[in-house]
């Protein structure tokens, strides 16, 4: 059965005038309209689409991507406000993802981003958005392990760090005192576990652990140096605001670094810097 806010890969069953007519495996059709379709479509083809509600209540499919889908959270800005909610721009052509007034939590303003999490409504059957994310994620069931990579969106900020949102399902945390680049609430990007409490709490890492995270900060250095015309004024008594400030990697890790790529003579160390020797 389709449903809104997901993806499906569905079969031309039919070609009308107003686009293809996709079917399910259950036979159920959407229609994907005459923008997305192109004249060499024929029936049997499969297509891949994102699926969800018009402003006339129907199922439509498009080959756009959203931002978000059903299950997920994303940092979205809010392109309108009326009395029954907001409207946040999620991607689609002519189509925003609404935001009812009973899922806001704080002030709501127009042109400003906030984290949202999307769920189909179990009485409408649409794809909407909520702000109130203790409601969907939770550490119950904890579904990571100590250095999994993961997913994690920045969703708040704290004195002591970044609350993030792990896979779109756990709360982790960044602490202030182990972060080496700029991060602000709304950033997707990869982290790695790094600790989990008896408590289930989740301590989130934005490197690797141990070999492997000093194989990846070596390239990342050897990339920063190409960049640079295979140089850069640090060496082993640079300031660790310094190193963080030009490769965004600890004081420790650039020195373990620097010493992976001096073992494989990638690299030689002066009173003025490092520099690439090939």
């Amino acid at each position: 059965m389709l449903k809104a806010g997901r993806n499906y890969t569905l079969t031309v069953s039919r070609i009308s005038e107003f686009g293809l007519y996709l079917q399910d495996e259950e036979g159920q059709e959407v229609l994907l309209p005459n923008r997305y379709t192109s004249l060499t479509d024929q029936v049997g083809d499969q297509k891949e689409v994102f699926v969800y509600h018009d402003s006339e209540d129907r199922l439509v499919a498009t080959t756009e991507t959203p931002t978000i889908k059903v299950g997920e959270v994303a940092c979205l800005k809010v392109v309108d406000k009326t009395v029954h909610g907001a409207f946040l721009d999620w991607g689609l052509h002519g189509k925003d993802l609404f935001l009812p007034n009973r899922n806001q939590q704080g002030g709501i303003f127009a042109g400003h981003s906030y984290v949202v999490y999307a769920y189909e409504d179990s009485i409408t059957g649409r794809c909407v958005a909520s702000n109130k994310l203790k409601s969907f994620i939770d550490n119950m069931d904890i579904t990571v392990k100590v250095r999994d990579e993961v997913e994690i969106v920045v969703a708040s900020e704290s004195p002591i760090g970044f609350r993030v949102v792990v896979n779109n399902r756990h709360w982790g945390m960044i602490y202030r005192n182990q972060l080496f680049r700029p991060v602000q609430i709304g950033d997707r990007m990869k982290g790695y576990v790094s600790r989990i409490t008896e408590d289930n709490r989740i301590d989130i890492s934005l490197q690797q652990q141990g070999y492997r995270q000093v194989q990846d900060s070596a390239a990342t250095l050897r990339e920063l140096l190409q960049a640079n015309d295979g140089f850069l004024p640090l060496n082993d008594n640079s300031d660790p605001q310094e190193v963080a400030r030009l490769t965004q990697m600890s004081k420790k890790v650039f020195k373990r670094s620097v010493g992976m790529l001096l073992k494989s003579r990638e690299l030689e160390m002066t009173d003025e810097g490092i520099k690439l020797v090939r």
